[in-house]
Order: C-alpha cells, then structure tokens, then sequence
C-alpha cells in the first residue's frame, strides 16, 4: 500500500533532535507510516536511542515501550515487573493489592503471556535471579502487555539466540503491525522488516525498503567496515555523503 494511503504517525521535518541545547541528529527528516515495521540500525552512539526517544515523545501512549537497559526492579518477581506495563490501568488500591496478592485475572493473563516468551513457571522468580536473555524476555511481556498500538524497542533481542529472536519478533508481530526496532543483526533487518532506517554519524543515511537494500548497504553504516566498490560511502570518504547521494534514497518519501 502506498506511504499516502496509509496514516502517518510520525514526521520529523528538517528537525535537529537531541537533548537540550546538544543536537544528536540534526536536520532530521522521515516519516513513520501506520503498518510500517522498521528495523533501525547503526553504530553505537549513531543516534538510535534519541531518535527512539524522540518517537516516544511524539507517539505518547500510543507506543509500547521495550528500553535497551530492560528497565526491570531486580527485587520483583517476573509477574509484577510485567503486570507494571499496565499500572496507570488500574488504582493505587488495586495496584497495592496486586503487589502482596496478584490478582486472579492480571496472573492468568501475565502467565499466558510468559509462556509464549519462553518465561513458563517463571512469574514467581525475582527478575534479579533471571539471566541476561530471561530478562530481555520480561522486558518484551511488559511490553507487549501494554496493549498499545505500536511497538518501539531498543535492541530487544539483543540478549537472545539468533532462533529465539526470530520467535520473539514473531510474537511482536503477532501484537503490533507498526514497530521500529533497533538492533544490530543485518540480515535480520532484510529478512524481517519491510523498512531500514540507518544511522551513521548522526546522520539519517538510509530510508529504504528493506527490499531494495544489500547486506553491503548496511555494512557501509560501521565505520569499522569496508565500503564496497562504488558504494557512495567509498566515493565520499572520508566526507560523509547527504542521503540524496545514496541509492537508497529512492526509498524516502
């Protein structure tokens, strides 16, 4: 379906995004499309996490949110840091409760939700005694548990085997038909997004379908990898190039 049938959720135009006075991603310009499931790369300090934040900003509770660091109380058991994804849902009496005693139906549900994470028999384990992987999952139910519209993750399988990556992305499909994930497997990009947003420098590089995109395009997004012949990032260096420069480009808006 075309970008101009479909709700526009998002637009960054000619924005320089960051924090405070201390532009990240200057000039930025894209747009996110109701359907759209981006994958979001880049090196480190590229830019991801601000340009993430800033779509929590502008999507409000409409976005489910899976942060990079899990954002998890060590001390709570699996059930309640899931449960915490709907707290605003319900009172400070019922919450308080919950806390001691969970709740009949929030449990079942919570329960039937960690099972499809690969967490079953788990709800009661403090999150402190879980491994990196396990709680990579507990981020991804509290998120899912949200029940929102769209689904933005920072690296949310990052701490997980490349099988049950793919399990988990298939699970977030199965609850948001819009996302944008950030993470650092390539071919996972081509294979299971229909969008690539790349960063480099600070600089939004790539907006393209993830079908007219190689495994050499995004390769030239590390500072660290060799630029294929011909490749825009080769015939620039070592000045990087505007994105109209790139064949991706076509995919923009």
């Amino acid at each position: 379906m075309a970008d101009g049938k479909r709700q526009l959720l998002a637009s960054f135009d000619s924005e320089d995004i960051g924090h405070g006075d201390r532009a990240i991603l200057p000039g930025l310009r894209l747009r996110l499309h109701q359907g759209e499931r981006v994958a979001l790369l880049g090196p480190s300090g590229a830019g991801k996490s601000t340009l993430l934040d800033a779509l929590r900003e502008r999507l409000g509770r409409r976005a489910a949110w899976c942060p990079q660091h899990h954002g998890l109380v060590p001390a709570l058991a699996v059930y309640h840091n899931v449960y915490m994804g709907r707290l605003p849902e319900h009172s400070a009496l019922a919450n308080l409760w919950n806390l001691v005693r969970p709740l009949r139906q929030p449990w079942r549900e919570v329960e039937a939700l960690c099972e499809r994470v690969g967490l079953a028999g788990l709800l009661r384990r403090p999150v402190g005694r879980l491994s990196g992987g396990q709680r990579q999952r507990v981020a991804i139910a509290r998120a899912l548990y949200q029940g929102r519209e769209l689904f933005l993750g920072d690296e949310p399988v990052a701490s997980v085997d490349p099988h049950q990556a793919l399990r988990l992305l298939a699970l977030i499909d199965e609850h948001h038909a819009t996302q944008v994930v950030a993470l650092h497997q390539r071919e996972l990009a081509l294979t299971h997004f229909d969008r690539v947003w790349g960063l480099r420098d600070g600089r939004l590089v790539i907006d393209a379908p993830s079908r007219d995109l190689t495994l050499a395009d995004l390769d030239a997004l590390y500072p660290d990898a060799d630029a294929p012949a011909g490749s825009p990032f080769a015939e620039a260096a070592p000045a990087m190039p505007g994105p109209e420069a790139l064949p991706c480009a076509r995919g923009r808006p």
